[in-house]
């Protein structure tokens, strides 16, 4: 019977990756705890884009997302990041324009894989289109792209793409109906 062994294991993330990831879990708590909610946006902005991320203007951040890796972020203008989402980006996540990522959601960009012994890393980037809403508590897998318009229902778990201006839910996530917009 095949076994795992976990002693076998290569963290394959360079020594620099994990100094700046060291320095960016001091700094962004220290630079953010005493602004309540979305106060400061433009403070928190200027910080993820002084440690690489690429923060668009008029972007609404909570300060108490969770961001891994800000390199590996990218948010378009007039977004919103709510209470306590966790951006565990060790790949790149892209988030379009006018997005709404709810509070706690958890967007993941990695795993490990579970055909090898040495239980390897692996990553895929996740995508956010324009004008997609990603509700609470949802959770969107690594290399899943969300569509454009589309909405992932509260506590969905959505492992496979969504198709532009629909709903779906549930876990896993199925296509609800599609979405209109009536103005």
């Amino acid at each position: 019977m095949p076994t795992i062994d976990l002693s076998k294991y290569k963290n394959t993330l360079s020594r620099k990756h994990q100094i700046i990831r060291l320095i960016w879990s001091i700094v962004w708590p220290m630079c953010t705890w005493f602004l309540p909610r979305s106060m400061g946006s433009g403070w928190k902005r200027f910080v993820l884009n002084l440690f690489g991320a690429r923060i668009s203007k008029g972007v609404v951040i909570q300060s108490s997302i969770k961001v891994y890796y800000p390199k590996n972020l990218i948010v378009g203008k007039n977004s919103w990041l709510g209470d306590y989402v966790n951006f565990y980006n060790v790949d790149l996540i892209t988030i379009g324009e006018n997005v709404v990522v709810s509070q706690y959601s958890h967007l993941c960009t990695a795993s490990h894989s579970v055909s090898e012994s040495s239980f390897r890393l692996v990553t895929k980037p996740i995508a956010i289109d324009n004008c997609a809403w990603v509700a609470a508590e949802a959770f969107v897998g690594m290399g899943v792209r969300i569509g454009e318009g589309a909405v992932v229902g509260a506590r969905a778990v959505v492992v496979k793409d969504v198709e532009p201006w629909s709903i779906v839910g549930g876990n896993p996530a199925i296509t609800i109906k599609k979405r209109e917009i009536k103005n």
